[in-house]
């Protein structure tokens, strides 16, 4: 299986299942509709029962009926068969119904905990995952579980069905009964044979689909960088790899499911043939009668179909454990992020402190190598540092969606890790650098920070930033179409939208992560002057490149691998002539009203030869 184990790699979550625990699991799942699957198998025993009556009913009209032939008999015998019929077509239609309603329920309940249980992990587990290959376990993996479903309800009916069908052949003929209960367990062997094979097989069309499904994902999300780069081919080439790589796949998959049924045809039809014979020479010897002989040779015919089914139960069944395999190791991936309590978190006064924290996200390399910072209530302080410095990563700790290796963060004097995560995340207000907008109107996202709000809170938590000017220059205002992740408003009208979303939800704690830095002057001022009024009376860490910001903050916390090399307000850390001033230099200097001011007297001056100051040299620091 050389070629096809070729990239099919599996995820770190993932863990091997013995098939009695994936039984005990998937019987957890059907044991709540047992009635339902009690019916199920009912109607198919009574269906069995009135399939069975047609050839008696033909079989005791060879011996018989067709000895006195007469028009009311031979009416009375159509009459019959075409009753059994309606009667098969009803308890028929029973069966799929219910069968139907046991599959739905079964995957909706699945689904639901799948999601659940994806939707709780930690942000670590969404980066070190492709969301592609999640997808497809949550959608594609799951529904392939219901094959599981509709196989166990068919295998416990065709159980019933070859019970009945011995019973009545051994009252037929008892000694061609017993040469068919004979050839019956070959089937079982060659069934079983395939299971393995069947499994692992299986198991890899599903990786394979999942890392297409991953593939396209990335692809359509990426398309605009593709198509600046005009590399629409080389994303078409290498999903036709991609895909080709499932082709072969699938086609073992195939070939190796679908030859299970041609062998076990082969068998039976030797079987079939065996008895035929034997059947024949009894006939003749006039052990049984010419009815009995068709009676019993139908009879058997209903009973190799059920046999079958049963035989290659296992191996058909392999098709779903493997996506019970899958979606089970996605519902028990343990979480990184672990809460030692659940103390419920009323109100917060906004303390923070880190207290010799350490974070490493690989294990390999300390983002954080003991920190600490003591942040007041209701004081607004500002991460500033290179790339890497380690501001996104205290950010990402507050909020608590990574999970720190030593030390305390403490949240009003109490550890994080025993407060309720819904409660204490409901207190806390996060802006990232990238806004994400749902597909909706503004009005509907604004809304997601506070679900229960009216239109009037909505339309006043807009207004708040810039006053409100902002929402004149959309087509429809509150009510205009974000599109897909907000395609339809500019990276500023983005940012506005996710402001007004956090002023809604009107948290103790507000997190800003570079909010200003991927917008316009015009747009920063209308941020500016809401970012004023929100900050006010709580507790506010922003992570800005934008001098303005900085500069009106209380206290500005410089970080350098991990570590605070110095602290205090902006013209403290100027004139300290340290780490913080080659930062201003690098990031902030160009965006003063000075700087430019005097790059402007510069550029307009007519006489550069007597200005000996350029806009980039050091003096312009002060």
């Amino acid at each position: 299986m050389g070629f096809v184990l070729d990239g099919l790699e599996t995820e770190a979550y993932d863990r091997t299942y013995r098939d009695r625990d994936l039984i005990r699991r998937i019987a957890a799942y059907l044991r709540p509709h047992a009635r339902r699957m009690g019916l199920v198998s009912l109607a198919l025993t009574l269906n069995t029962i009135t399939t069975a009556a047609g050839p008696i009913l033909i079989s005791r009209a060879l011996d018989n009926l067709l000895a006195e032939a007469s028009s009311g008999a031979i009416v009375l015998l159509a009459s019959g068969v075409l009753l059994l019929g309606v009667s098969g077509w009803v308890l028929n239609f029973i069966r799929q119904w219910f069968s139907a309603r046991v599959v739905g329920d079964v995957v909706l309940k699945l689904r639901e905990d799948v999601f659940d249980a994806t939707v709780l992990h930690d942000l670590s587990f969404f980066d070190e995952h492709p969301s592609g290959k999640i997808v497809s376990r949550i959608t594609s993996d799951t529904q392939d579980f219901s094959n599981v479903v509709t196989l166990t309800i068919d295998v416990i009916s065709q159980i019933l069905q070859v019970l009945l069908l011995t019973v009545w052949l051994f009252h037929i003929e008892p000694r061609l009964a017993l040469i068919l209960m004979g050839m019956t367990p070959i089937s079982a062997v060659i069934a079983l044979s395939f299971r393995r094979v069947a499994r692992r097989v299986t198991l890899h069309a599903k990786q394979v689909t999942a890392k297409i499904n991953a593939d396209i994902q990335e692809s359509i999300s990426g398309i605009m960088v593709a198509k600046s780069f005009r590399q629409e081919q080389a994303i078409f080439d290498a999903f036709v790899n991609r895909n080709q790589e499932a082709h072969r796949v699938g086609l073992r998959r195939g070939l190796t499911l679908n030859t299970i049924f041609p062998i076990l045809g082969i068998s039976s039809g030797i079987g079939t043939a065996l008895l035929v014979y034997a059947g024949g020479l009894a006939t003749r010897s006039g052990t049984i009668s010419p009815g009995d002989w068709f009676l019993f040779m139908q009879t058997v015919g209903f009973y190799w179909w059920p046999i079958m089914s049963i035989s290659s139960f296992w191996s058909q069944f392999q098709d779903g454990l493997s996506a019970a395999e899958r979606v089970f190791a996605l519902i028990d991936a343990e979480p990184k992020v672990v809460q030692t309590d659940n103390l419920p978190v009323d109100q917060l006064e906004g303390r923070i402190e880190f207290r010799d924290l350490r974070l490493s996200y690989t294990g390999r390399e300390l983002v954080l190598p003991g920190l600490s910072l003591l942040i007041r209530p209701r004081e607004t302080v500002a991460l500033v540092g290179h790339t890497g410095a380690g501001k996104s990563s205290m950010a990402r700790l507050l909020t608590r969606f990574y999970e720190f290796q030593g030390g305390y963060l403490l949240v009003d004097g109490r550890d994080i890790r025993t407060l309720n995560l819904r409660d204490y995340r409901q207190k806390v207000g996060l802006v990232p650098q990238e806004p994400f907008l749902f597909s909706g109107t503004i009005s509907d996202n604004i809304r997601y920070g506070n679900a229960g709000a009216t239109d009037d809170e909505v339309e006043q938590a807009a207004t708040r930033i810039g006053q409100g000017d902002w929402l004149l220059a959309l087509p429809c205002g509150l009510q205009t179409d974000v599109g897909e992740r907000g395609a339809s408003l500019s990276t500023g009208q983005r940012q506005l939208v996710a402001l007004s979303r956090v002023l809604l939800k009107d948290p103790p704690i507000l997190i800003l992560d570079e909010a200003t830095a991927s917008v316009d002057p015009f747009t920063e001022a209308q941020i500016q002057e809401g970012l004023a009024e929100v900050m006010r009376g709580r507790t506010a860490v922003v992570i800005a490149h934008r001098l303005s910001t900085v500069r009106n903050v209380d206290r500005i916390i410089v970080l350098r691998n991990g570590e605070i090399i110095e602290e205090g307000d902006h013209q403290t850390l100027l004139q300290a002539q340290g780490h913080y001033a080659e930062l201003y230099n690098t990031y902030f200097r160009h965006q003063s009203m000075e700087y430019m001011e005097r790059a402007r007297r510069l550029a307009d001056s007519s006489d550069g030869e007597n200005d000996t100051e350029q806009p980039g040299r050091s003096t312009l620091l002060n």
